[in-house]
């Protein structure tokens, strides 16, 4: 698996990030924490321009309610701050679902630190992570 890792301190917003990294926010992925039981998490890996479906995210958990805990709850259970979140290191391996719409691109995820990405092919993120690829957005 190969990578990129790259800094850009003192972006702020989606936008400022894909003007500083040279791409569109699309390309950027964004790593979002969800609840889905007491104490048990799960990531959801989706381009910066989409939203998480929450109807098809249930469906394909089998679930009828999930949510997105607060910056605290999310630090306690990754070890990161909002903003900077990745699956990759966290504190738990908590379980990766992907974006279906991420698979055969190349993507920037956060890199753990404010400023800090990571550029690699999705794919093989999938496939380090062993992450489900469904259709959540």
């Amino acid at each position: 698996m190969a990578y990129t890792l790259t800094q850009h301190p003192g972006v702020n917003s989606l936008a400022e990030a894909a003007a500083a990294r040279g791409v569109t926010p699309a390309d950027i992925v964004k790593t979002i924490v969800v609840r889905k039981a007491a104490q048990q998490y799960l990531f959801v890996l989706v381009p910066g321009d989409r939203e998480i479906s929450w109807p098809k995210l249930r469906a394909l958990l089998g679930v009828s309610r999930l949510s997105l805990p607060d910056a605290d709850t999310a630090l306690q259970a990754t070890g990161y701050e909002r903003g900077t979140i990745t699956p990759f290191g966290s504190t738990h391996p908590w379980p990766v679902i992907a974006d279906a719409s991420l698979a055969g691109r190349p993507v920037s995820l956060g890199g753990g630190a404010h400023g800090v990405a990571v550029w690699l092919a999705c794919d093989d993120a999938v496939a380090a992570l062993g992450a489900l690829v469904a259709d959540v957005t």
